[in-house]
């Protein structure tokens, strides 16, 4: 009871010292001012010798690429947003992005401006698999068509122009049968006003066009919402049937994928830092914009409830797989018999503890899983479930060989068989040993789920992701994931550590 109150008490001293700390910072800001190097940049030609942030995987970044021999150095991030904080931050010396999520940048922000001189004009078109020539065809059909009666110009304007903003929001047909299947749409939803997330929904311009176009072809429409530079490969593998997310068609994506017709024009713009105009926002009103607005709360809630789901069923597998594994190979070791199943059991061991979890996780979801519609949730309980069970085999395995061999031969020699030995005696010994690595297991196993979100999971960092894409800040959801983060492990612990003191009092 005492070392509950103490921990409690820890707990509610960190939780303050975070929000005191939290308060300190937005009170404080971090920003730089604009360096003379930043206030040189008055024109395209001066992008030489400059940190460039990009977006990875977009047009920005092939033309980024270019300036790299002239000196530049490209600095590329995941996400829009991850850039434009750096760039307030003074770690990077400006942006290239399309003018129009730019636009919303720097509307939201307040000291960023948009260089005048553009930096080019492409046009945005549906990215779909070169196999599928057919669906192409009818597509086209239907942009063509709502280019033709003003439905697409009716789309564009509700979320772009002032007069025109939330005046044509585009409804589907409910009356429809969907007769001819599910279309399902592979995005990023970080690149306002295209797509982006708002009130819990995907929302957006290349989102409204999709369920007109949808409308057309008599189908439902699916959204999956994953990293951009992942969207070409959801289409290669048949994730997804098109990929649209305000993806231009160049030379290289033509290699290997195809692309519709356009739908619209885009120009890449420059982002640069500038003079503050409006005043700093206090630590309340922060605090409401990152999680009271838009109820942003529910995405750390929602993400939570993933990440635990995630996780529990992955720590099922896990153990259930390890344990076995960890006797299977002890048999062996100890018999010398079955040696070609502990030869393949090493090299599970060998093959999943020495590539990393995320790319296993890729492998399983488009490769293995890569026909199949199987929910991403289960994907994820699998990838770090298998991942999981060989860390905790080696971890079991050590704990079986740290008991005397005696003990076997003494349950041996009392008439047990082999396997009531080690199910009686050995076993029990062998938890109570290794319950401390399996905890610290267990906890790298929770923290390794924050990769989910890279096949469009919404897990708890992932819902911290979508906060910051609305709100253009860092800190705030930052600090709030790490504390939901730190209060499961924290609890975890707590739990850990009195079973092992229950295991110690039954001992005496």
């Amino acid at each position: 009871m005492k070392d509950m109150k103490r921990s409690k008490k820890q707990l509610r001293f960190l939780f303050l010292g975070l929000l005191a700390l939290a308060i300190l910072m937005t009170g404080c800001g971090s920003k730089k001012e604009a360096d003379s190097e930043q206030q040189a940049i008055q024109k395209v030609d001066d992008l030489a010798g400059k940190k460039i942030g990009v977006q990875l995987g977009t047009t920005g970044d092939i033309y980024a690429s270019d300036y790299e021999e002239e000196g530049s150095t490209v600095e590329r991030y995941n996400k829009a947003a991850d850039a434009v904080q750096a760039l307030k931050l003074g770690k990077i010396d400006c942006i290239i992005l399309d003018e129009n999520p730019a636009k919303k940048f720097v509307e939201t922000s307040g000291d960023l401006r948009i260089l005048e001189e553009e930096f080019a004009v492409e046009e945005y078109a549906i990215c779909i698999s070169k196999d599928n020539a057919e669906l192409k065809e009818k597509i086209n059909g239907a942009i063509s068509q709502i280019k033709e009666d003003g439905t697409l110009d009716q789309i564009v304007k509700n979320y772009i122009g002032d007069e025109t903003k939330g005046k044509f929001q585009y409804e589907p047909d409910k009356s429809l049968e969907h007769a001819n299947g599910t279309l399902t749409m592979a995005t990023n939803a970080a690149f306002e006003p295209y797509e982006f997330m708002q009130n819990g929904d995907i929302t957006g311009i290349d989102v409204d066009m999709a369920w007109a176009v949808c409308d057309i072809l008599d189908m439902e429409l699916k959204i999956e919402n994953i990293e951009f530079d992942a969207i070409i490969n959801a289409v290669q593998s048949g994730k997804a049937d098109v990929g649209i997310a305000g993806m231009t068609v160049t030379e290289d994506r033509l290699k290997s994928i195809d692309f519709t017709q356009s739908y619209t024009t885009a120009t890449q713009v420059i982002i640069l830092r500038a003079e503050s105009t409006s005043q700093a926002a206090n630590f309340l009103e922060k605090l409401n914009n990152n999680f009271v607005k838009e109820n942003r709360w529910k995405y750390i809630t929602q993400g939570l409830r993933t990440t635990l789901c995630i996780s529990f069923f992955a720590v099922l597998i896990g153990i259930v797989l390890g344990f076995l594994i960890a006797i299977l190979r002890s048999t062996c070791d100890k018999t010398g018999k079955a040696k070609l199943l502990n030869w393949i059991l090493r090299a599970y061991l060998t093959v999943i503890r020495g590539t990393p979890a995320m790319i296993q996780l890729l492998i399983i979801y488009y490769v293995i899983f890569a026909s199949s519609d199987i929910n991403k949730v289960v994907v994820a309980v699998i990838a770090f479930g298998v991942n999981s069970s060989a860390y905790i085999a080696e971890i079991v395995r050590s704990g079986i060989n740290s008991i005397d061999e005696g003990q076997l031969e003494a349950g041996r020699s009392l008439g047990f068989t082999y396997a009531q030995s080690m199910w009686y005696f050995i076993l029990p010994q062998a938890f109570k040993n290794v319950l401390p690595p399996l905890a610290n297991e267990f906890i790298v196993l929770i923290k390794e789920t924050s990769i989910s979100g890279y096949i469009g999971i919404v897990d708890l960092t992932r819902g911290g992701d979508y906060i910051r894409s609305r709100t253009y800040e860092a800190f705030l959801p930052l600090i709030a994931v790490a504390l939901v983060y730190l209060m499961i492990v924290m609890i975890l612990t707590w739990l850990v550590g009195r079973m092992e003191r229950r295991l110690k009092r039954n001992e005496r």
